[in-house]
């Protein structure tokens, strides 16, 4: 495997942990290389975080060397050859060459290899089929660089076979795109994906919900999105996402990204739906509650056009909710004299409107017990509201005592 080029020093590269971590692996022979997204990453200018180890050295024997060297190592994913090495607070994944000997579109069964090229074959795009060596010597086995250059995700190989391996890949595809901009479509691979979408289904919530939350969560998804609507890519597994155009309008309008509310304007349906993409996802409880939240109908409510109106929202909806209702409202046309951003700055700036008293309160006052309760903190809470939510705990209290005589009357 000849060189293609080298890297410029970086400092994840020349960090003593990382030289540490190298001299440990190829101690006594071997070679361990940084691979994949990593090197894709480092080539295109951007931050590195993880740091993606391949060696030619099967995993115990990595382990031994690491041991060895007085490194921390972690057995990860010994199933898939791979181990971690932790040290100076930073985690190593590295991972032994396979190939693949058996697949069935969601899991393979590996063998070890020692052959650099073997292994690229094996990977899903030739952008994260780059190796790199400690000084920055780079490998580029599946001519993936031509490819980063133009800005173009291709399968390794063939893409059929490719997304047979995996079918995840298919939406990794349209996630990498959204990464790195739509420069160069590579329409075998575009064609490939459409003729496999029906497989979808079959993978876990888990996992597509993995991809959906990286492709919604880049800065400007609008035209993956686009693509996304035209192939009809996510009908089979989530065809309650039909509202390409209003989420579109939504990143115009965002302060920052937000995935979740970016997938809520996805959604036409109201809450029914919102449950059932969330069950489809997998999300969590608190996901699922925010989803449900701001899922539509949206309409001028959500607009509070007062100081008063926006107090009133706030009072049965944190600033979070408020302003996300608002940008729905707006991305959904409801917005009519512009006034969503007005809405987003007042939301940041008012205090939220708090109840200062409890059920515990009114049981120490006495006379009322059981249902009454809540009806008198109730009535009590409706009638600070009324006062635009002035009288402090004392005067409610008061007001508490008063409605208490008289439902006790």
């Amino acid at each position: 495997m000849d060189p293609r080029g080298c890297l410029l020093p970086q400092p994840w590269m020349t960090a003593s942990a990382t030289r540490r971590v190298l001299r440990a692996v190829e101690a006594g022979g071997g070679r361990a290389r940084f691979v994949g997204g990593m090197v894709r990453d480092a080539l295109l200018g951007r931050p590195i975080s993880d740091i993606d180890l391949a060696t030619d050295l099967a995993p115990e024997r990595v382990m031994e060397r690491l041991a060895a060297a007085g490194i921390r190592v972690v057995p990860t994913g010994l199933a898939h050859g791979t181990v971690t090495a932790v040290l100076d607070g930073r985690h190593f994944e590295i991972t032994t060459l396979r190939r693949d000997v058996e697949t069935d579109g969601r899991h393979a069964r590996i063998a070890y290899t020692d052959d650099w090229a073997e292994d690229a074959r094996r990977r899903d795009f030739t952008i994260n089929a780059l190796f790199a060596d400690g000084d920055g010597t780079f490998y580029d086995p599946a001519d993936g660089l031509d490819d980063l250059v133009r800005r173009r995700v291709r399968f390794v190989g063939e893409p059929d076979r490719r997304i047979d391996e995996d079918v995840l890949r298919l939406l990794r595809y349209y996630r990498m795109l959204a990464r790195l901009g739509l420069h160069g479509i590579d329409e075998a691979s575009r064609a490939a994906c459409r003729r496999h979408a029906g497989r979808l289904p079959g993978l876990s919530g888990e996992r597509v919900r993995g991809e959906l939350e990286r492709i919604l969560g880049v800065p400007d998804p609008r035209p993956v999105l686009a693509m996304l609507a035209e192939d009809r890519i996510l009908v089979p597994v989530l065809p309650m996402l039909s509202a390409f155009a209003r989420t579109a309008r939504l990143v115009l309008l965002e302060p920052a990204p937000d995935w979740l509310r970016r997938l809520a304007a996805l959604l036409d349906g109201g809450e029914a739906e919102a449950r059932e993409a969330a069950q489809r996802l997998r999300l969590s409880r608190h996901e699922t509650a925010r989803l449900v939240a701001l899922a539509g109908p949206w309409t001028e409510a959500d607009l509070p056009a007062t100081p008063r109106a926006v107090r009133d929202r706030l009072h049965m909806a944190d600033e979070t909710r408020l302003r996300d209702r608002a940008l729905l409202a707006a991305a959904d046309g409801q917005d009519t004299d512009g006034r969503a951003w007005e809405v987003v700055a007042a939301a940041a700036v008012t205090p939220r409107p708090v109840f200062p008293l409890k059920g515990r309160d009114l049981l120490a006052l006495g006379g009322v017990r059981g249902p009454e309760v809540g009806r008198v903190l109730a009535a009590v809470e409706a009638w600070w509201a009324e006062g635009d939510y002035a009288a402090d705990r004392e005067a409610c209290l008061r007001e508490a005592v008063g409605k208490s005589k008289r439902a006790s009357c």
